[in-house]
């Protein structure tokens, strides 16, 4: 039995060597890799430019695909640099001019001398190959570039605390998805007017037949859809009202609607409320079972149904809530991603609320802080090509005298108006009148929807219905409902309540 111990205890000890021995290769073969030559091509580095300097036409090829920092060599940089700047002031461009040039400006021993041009000027075989020879040193550009982010997400990962390792996976995975955005980017992407017409005829004949057109998503609200034309693609919606009246309530029906009747994925990002709350929210607005009776444990058997029977239903749409409570653009944009991966689609993105996304840089003026986000906010929409709908609250003057919201008083900064292509705001009346319980009573349960920017068509109001018990609004008109199955029917026989 001893002997057996000991034949056992040296077997681990020789899987113990052996594993370690399998660590010193991998280190070895790590430290090889990073200590390698980055990915160029002089040779095609070469032709680019010789290319540019024998056929002036090849210079505007090449501008759309390049840009200097795809160069290796910090000498072909600077003459890539000179060239493109002799082009754009019209100048004549060969070899005797361009030697004078560097001359003038002092750069002529940076990019190599004399010899070095004339190098350059004699090495290309064909002209015709010019966006050949760019297509090599842009894969080139882009490997030195997955490279080197690599290289920044090692040494990062044996930096970061193990608390924030999830940080690094959302930084890690920025990285590569930039370099990939800049290469797409950078290669032209000019589109006939032809081409766009047809889109255009494609897209109205879809909408003529009722089909659903990609890159629109509708609220199935009837008016706001009328007024807008559904929310658009690539676009930035910014939802925006004074506290506590219903602007997180809005945005969740639109969300609702999204996904129960298009059935099309979307990312909820609540950085106010936790998705327990919000998700409850939605069962008593759909049920229409008074939420603070919910809240309060007094619900009677009729009420505990129509929740049970929503939950059912409201657990097989792709509705999915995001509810941490800190989340940068960049942390948004790869969970958009991943979601778009996963589900093979996206329909829209909530984001509530624009001011407490946090800033890249926490140093900066809070001003400064907000107009980057709503930027950022307009990118990721492009980027995914999807609506993004952002809420925004309101600064303290839209309580002042005649109430009525303006986009002067967005919060924070005037740039949320600029990057926004469409500024909705959320009015009730009644929230104001609580000193005079008369008026109040007049218009209780009206909303106004104020449509106050929209790039790409009218502006206007749409009078709606708000059921404060259920936190939803509904449109005004009953009879609006049959155009797209009813808010209490979607066209399958399924009353309110029921999916």
């Amino acid at each position: 039995m001893a002997r057996e111990s000991n034949t056992n205890s040296g077997a681990q000890r020789k899987d113990g060597q052996h594993r370690r021995v399998d660590r010193q290769p991998a280190s070895s073969e790590l430290g090889s890799l990073l200590n390698r030559q980055p990915p160029y091509s002089m040779e095609a580095e070469k032709g680019v430019l010789g290319s540019m300097i024998l056929m002036h036409s090849n210079i505007d090829d090449v501008a759309t695909m390049l840009r200097s920092h795809d160069f290796h060599f910090e000498a072909n940089r600077l003459l890539y640099e000179h060239l493109l700047e002799m082009r754009n002031s019209s100048k004549s461009i060969d070899v005797t001019l361009l030697l004078e040039r560097l001359k003038d400006k002092g750069d002529l021993e940076r990019v190599g001398g004399a010899s070095w041009i004339g190098e350059v000027f004699s090495s290309v075989a064909n002209t015709a190959n010019a966006r050949y020879y760019a297509e090599i040193v842009r894969q080139k550009s882009i490997l030195r570039s997955v490279i080197e982010s690599a290289t920044e997400t090692l040494r990062d990962a044996y930096e970061t605390e193990s608390d924030e390792a999830e940080k690094l996976l959302s930084m890690a995975e920025q990285r590569i998805f930039a370099i990939g955005e800049n290469a797409a980017l950078q290669i032209g992407k000019e589109n006939s007017v032809r081409d766009v017409i047809m889109q255009a005829l494609d897209r109205l004949d879809a909408k003529m037949r009722g089909d659903h057109t990609e890159g629109l998503v509708e609220t199935h609200y009837v008016d706001l859809d009328k007024l807008l034309g559904g929310l658009r693609a690539a676009e930035l919606i910014i939802l925006a009202a004074r506290p506590s009246m219903g602007k997180t309530a809005f945005a969740m029906n639109i969300a609702e609607n999204v996904v129960r009747y298009t059935n099309s994925p979307v990312l909820f990002v609540s950085l106010e409320m936790n998705a327990i709350d919000l998700i409850e929210r939605m069962l008593c607005s759909v049920a229409r079972v008074d939420s603070h009776r919910l809240r309060n444990g007094s619900l009677d058997d009729g009420e505990r149904g129509r929740l049970r029977t929503t939950a059912s239903g409201l657990s097989r749409v792709p509705l999915y809530v995001d509810d941490s409570p800190s989340r940068t653009v960049a942390e948004i944009a790869s969970t958009a991603r991943r979601l778009k991966r996963r589900a093979g689609s996206l329909g829209m993105i909530v984001v509530d609320y624009l001011q407490l996304v946090e800033p890249d840089s926490s140093r900066d003026p809070r001003q400064e802080q907000v107009a980057k986000i709503a930027r950022q906010l307009k990118g990721l929409a492009r980027e995914i090509n999807v609506p993004v709908l952002c809420i925004s609250q309101l600064n303290r003057q839209a309580d002042e005298k005649g109430h009525r919201p303006r986009m002067s008083q967005l919060r924070e900064s005037g740039a949320i108006e600029q990057d926004a292509d469409v500024i909705i705001f959320v009015h009730r009346e009644e929230y104001y009148l609580n000193h005079d319980p008369e008026a109040q009573a007049e218009v209780a349960g009206q909303a106004e929807i104020i449509v106050e920017k929209h790039r790409n068509g009218p502006t206007g109001v749409v009078n709606m219905t708000w059921l404060s018990k259920f936190t939803r609004f509904e449109d005004r008109a009953p009879h609006h409902h049959e155009e797209f199955g009813g808010i209490g029917g979607n066209g399958n026989g399924m009353g309110r309540g029921e999916f």
